[in-house]
């Protein structure tokens, strides 16, 4: 893997692209990783319907917990499928929506100088080897142009949106994580 300097692209995976996006504020900096988690239809893997969602061509008759997700319009820069592949749907220089309300270290709006990773997940199952492999890979490639994401600077979902989110849940091993980076 490799990012294409000329648009924050990563080379050799799947591009989805979202119209879900927009540039940073001036003079903003990548300063913050968000790791989040996603299933559609919950705590279900598979299939189209996260391409749906971040592209807004989700159809919401096709499950029940969809009317109400069908109209929003969200973006991560990845996502990490349970079999590995990633999916970029925004450019890592652009602002995915993907955070929503937030804070980190009592700055607000994080969508605008963080990178969004969703992982193929739930809360209540955990996630696979080579999730964790792609995960560690991906950042590490995303360090040497933005060294300040260390550790410290790698948060959950949970962490900027507490009481809101709880994603990536209880079965992510953030030492796996750390460790590995």
């Amino acid at each position: 893997m490799k990012i294409d300097q000329n648009n924050a692209w990563i080379e050799n995976i799947y591009h989805h692209p979202s119209p879900n996006y927009d540039q940073r504020p001036t003079g903003t900096e990548i300063e913050l990783l968000v790791i989040h988690a996603i299933s559609l239809p919950p705590n279900e893997f598979g299939g189209q319907f996260i391409d749906q969602l971040f592209t807004n061509s989700l159809d919401a008759n096709a499950h029940p917990d969809f009317a109400e997700i069908a109209q929003l319009r969200v973006s991560s820069h990845l996502l990490i499928r349970r079999n590995g592949d990633i999916i970029q749907y925004v450019s890592l220089l652009q602002r995915a929506w993907h955070a929503g309300v937030s804070s980190f270290a009592g700055r607000e709006r994080c969508n605008d100088f963080s990178i969004g990773i969703e992982l193929e997940g739930c809360d209540s199952i955990a996630y696979t080897d080579i999730q964790y492999q792609q995960l560690i890979n991906t950042i590490k490639l995303m360090q040497k142009i933005w060294p300040i994401l260390t550790p410290d600077r790698i948060v959950g979902h949970c962490d900027i949106a507490p009481g809101r989110k709880t994603d990536p849940g209880p079965f992510f091993d953030w030492e796996r994580l750390k460790n590995g980076l």
